[in-house]
């Protein structure tokens, strides 16, 4: 983090004024949007772990209990055998389990007689146990007694059924709902013996929209324009709120706004992770396409489509076919184990990280699960994973890194249609570095046969060469990246040197084939071959498993946005509301499954799903819907009564409280320091970077030390797996290697130290003391001003009279700052208060 010019070097007494504004507490809580985060990792990372290496000697399910440590459950797995527990959770060097897999311990060496664990695994255990080894096998038990492994039990629960529309239920009070989903929230609040909370006050509900729709504060203009028109009262209020909605959702920052939602679901990165951190420098292509589709409106089943199969669907021209290329990248930038030696494992890893991403994405379900066994708590067999695997394993993934010392699968880039005007930010050369370029590749292929013939010739001849084994080796290996190195350069030119437009990407494999059922998702254990198709809980009519002459892509897509489908909608329609309303009907976001919790209002997710596919898949249109209701209007303010009986709101008596997410905090600071550049960035920080080693980029001085050099909007700041900028990695940004529909929220220390000594938000601060000085001469009105621009409202007395002390006592002592350095921490204080960082 860096420390910049720390404004609180004047007087002590300025930095003991701005700590109780900052008003954060010293310890971290933690929404479910972390636990469903950790799930995900568990059941992706760990349990096929667990499942292939451990339960033959320590499960149930083979009887077998060796040392008397059972590892199939998370009691077992925590208290342990004979020599202790296997798992502390948060404590890596008091697990038995990893000391085990790491053989740091030679009378514990696990698995027993086999090889050690790759490295990538042990990391990935040790993570797990770091973060707090969250395991939800008994959770899941606990959820329901009989989980619905059956198809045919499957089909019974709620969310595998077709959602229908229910009558609007009659409710006592007739006057308060406007829109028909507030007759549902009602009715269950009526119930229940409660009420709805008031309407929230015009400028609370003003900032709200505005936080909600474009992530950017109402102008003090805006603000009063707002007021005087709401307290006209009656039609004029229900006539200003729609075309308040309507100018937002028609705004540009509309798209950059919802777009990052999405990009959070589609775990959209610009860097590899794991231990082999590469750059994706055309990640961002991606980004600005999800940025224009929610601006243009795109129907969501379009979006989906286009996504999974854009490049199998026709195009008018060729600005229409890039766009569809470009699209496809929701595929191709997930984390990938770049350093696994075996191709087969490689490709089957890839394929089972997309298979994953989709099913979570769409459906708020994930297949991936049933890889190693059938799934213990949905409906998901085997045979459904594998016969989805094939559709992936017929796919080509483009995503552009080169073979090197760090990557050991190198990856192409898909060549887009050259158009007007089209960023090409790859750099240039010319013919003569292309022939170069080539001659020094001739020259390393020859130098690389040359070498195979000589070793053929010594086994022929029984010379012995284990005198020269290292020298060979290392030559073979200088041969193989550096080759990398130039195949890597020469795809982005043609033959005249010119910087060639590319994106990540798929396409259908040249070889179109079935995936075989692989015996505990083991690579060396083949099993019988599964015909290409779709988990058999849902079944579309209208829609067939692919043939045998394409992948099967589009035929998912279009299984997926089927009408019929029974999640997609009801997916969709839950993420809307969870960030307009600050939960979802399902509060978790990202499993609709058996282990998920059941909706709080299933008829109202189920009319307003059947609407959404009804209404032409129009997610600007939902979200009017919900913005204009009496639901999403209500004051947050609390209420005993309703608090005792409903303590988690899940009923909808009031507003939720809500921080702002990490990109409305850093843009709503650039927006009242006046210093906010509204346009859209072109291309990325990422794609400029002169080195692909996301470990190297600390070393590059053109790369500002926290990655945020920016004053455009958060969503073009770059997104590096592991190296976050720091305004987003301290609230809470979502982990890009992820689906997250659900992020966490914390409250921790290092956020205040951030608002304090952060170099950025001191920017800010003096750009904002320098926009109300301008603006005002007097004492008094600059406090106001500052306020207004901050908060919308003016300060009340008591504010008042704190801030005028303030500035009297700081600028009359001995060590008193300069006037503007004065101002600047009055407006830092601001900055760092819980108001400017809580939508109300």
């Amino acid at each position: 983090m860096s420390s910049g010019n720390n404004l609180t070097s004047a007087p002590r007494r300025v930095a003991r004024l701005l700590l109780p504004l900052v008003s954060l507490a010293g310890m971290a809580s933690h929404t479910r949007a972390e636990d469903a985060a950790s799930v995900a990792f568990f059941e992706s990372k760990i349990r096929p772990v667990l499942v292939e290496h451990c339960y033959e000697c320590h499960s149930t399910e083979t009887g077998k209990s060796k040392g008397g440590l059972l590892l199939d459950t998370k009691h077992g797995i925590r208290s342990g055998g004979e020599t202790g527990p296997a798992v502390v959770p948060g404590d890596p060097t008091k697990s038995l389990l990893l000391t085990a897999v790491k053989h740091a311990d030679p009378d514990l060496e696990m698995p027993p007689k086999k090889p050690k664990l790759s490295d990538r695994v042990i990391a990935d255990l040790e993570a797990w146990i770091k973060s707090g080894a969250n395991d939800p096998r008994e959770t899941a038990a606990r959820t329901a007694a009989l989980p619905p492994v059956s198809v045919e039990e499957g089909r019974k629960f709620w969310s595998y059924q077709k959602p229908v529309v229910a009558p609007s239920p009659k409710t006592k009070d007739t006057d308060w709902a406007t829109r028909d989903l507030d007759h549902f929230v009602l009715a269950r609040l009526e119930a229940e013996g409660m009420t709805p909370s008031p309407d929230a006050e015009p400028v609370v509900l003003l900032r709200r929209l505005h936080f909600d729709l474009v992530g950017l504060p109402p102008t003090p203009a805006e603000t009063e324009f707002f007021v005087q028109r709401w307290n006209k009262g009656g039609e004029e209020r229900e006539k200003l709120l729609g075309e308040t909605v309507d100018r937002l959702l028609g705004s540009p920052h509309f798209g950059e706004r919802w777009g990052k939602h999405w990009l959070d679901v589609a775990r959209f990165a610009e860097s590899n992770g794991r231990e082999s951190n590469i750059t994706f420098p055309h990640a961002w292509r991606y980004r600005d396409y999800v940025i224009r589709a929610m601006n243009e409106g795109k129907p969501f089943d379009r979006f989906v489509t286009e996504q999974i199969a854009g490049d199998l669907l026709p195009a008018k021209d060729d600005a229409a076919r890039a766009q569809l290329l470009v699209a496809t990248g929701f595929l191709a930038f997930g984390a990938k184990g770049l350093n696994e030696m075996s191709k087969a494992q490689f490709a089957a890893d890839l394929a089972d990280e997309q298979l994953d991403t989709v099913t979570r994405a769409i459906m708020a379900s994930s297949v991936a699960c049933a890889r190693c066994h059938d799934h213990k708590t949905e409906p998901f067999s085997m045979e459904d994973y594998y016969a989805l695997a094939g559709v992936f394993k017929s796919t080509k993934t483009h995503y552009g890194t080169w073979i090197d010392s760090e990557n050991n699968n190198g990856g192409t880039l898909l060549r887009l249609p050259e158009l007007p005007g089209q960023l090409v930010p790859n750099k240039p050369g010319t013919p003569q570095e292309v022939a170069r370029l080539k001659a020094d590749l001739a020259q390393l292929a020859k130098e690389g046969k040359d070498q195979e013939a000589y070793v053929m010739k010594a086994n022929l001849e029984g010379k012995d060469l284990s005198g020269e084994f290292n020298k060979l080796l290392g030559n073979a290996i200088r041969i193989y990246w550096q080759s990398g190195g130039l195949e890597g350069r020469l795809a982005t030119m043609d033959e005249k040197g010119r910087a060639l437009p590319l994106c990540m990407g798929v396409e259908d494999a040249e070889k179109i084939q079935d995936a075989a059922l692989l015996e505990r998702g083991e690579i060396a254990h083949p099993g019988k071959t599964i015909r290409r198709g779709f988990p058999k809980v849902m079944e579309m009519r209208g829609v067939s498993v692919p043939d045998g002459k394409s992948s099967g892509r589009l035929e998912f897509a279009r299984w997926l946005t089927s009408p019929e489908h029974p999640l997609t909608s009801r997916v969709m329609v839950n993420r809307v509301w969870r960030h307009l309303l600050g939960a979802g009907l399902v509060k978790t976001t990202d499993n609709f499954g058996f282990s998920g919790e059941r909706p709080s209002h299933q008829e109202l997710l189920d009319s307003l799903a059947v609407k959404f596919t009804d209404g032409g898949w129009s997610v600007k249109a939902l979200i009017r819907e919900i913005a204009l209701s009496r639901t999403y209007r209500q004051a947050s303010t609390y209420r005993d009564d309703c608090f005792h009986k409903d303590p988690e709101n899940r009923l909808l008596w009031r507003a939720g409280k809500r921080r702002l997410d990490a990109e409305v905090i850093r843009d709503s600071m650039l927006s009242v320091s006046g210093l906010l550049d509204p346009s859209p960035r072109a291309g990325s920080l990422v794609a400029e970077l002169d080195n692909h080693s996301v470990s190297l980029i600390g070393f590059n001085k053109k790369v500002p030390e926290d990655l945020d050099g920016s004053r455009r909007r958060s969503v073009y700041l770059p997104v590096l797996r592991d190296a976050l900028p720091d305004a987003m990695e301290l609230f809470d940004a979502a982990e890009p290697s992820l689906v997250i529909g659900d992020r966490s929220v914390t409250n921790v220390p290092l956020q205040a130290l951030y608002l304090l000594n952060g170099a950025f938000v001191q920017e800010q601060a003096a750009a904002l003391a320098a926009r109300v000085a301008k603006a005002q001469k007097a004492t008094e009105a600059r406090i106001r001003e500052a306020f207004l621009l901050c908060f919308n409202r003016a300060p009340d007395p008591k504010e008042m009279e704190i801030a005028k002390h303030y500035f009297e006592t700081a600028g009359t002592s001995s060590d008193a700052p300069a006037e503007d350095a004065l101002l600047a921490s009055y407006c830092q204080a601001l900055l760092a208060t819980a108001e400017f960082r809580n939508a109300d």
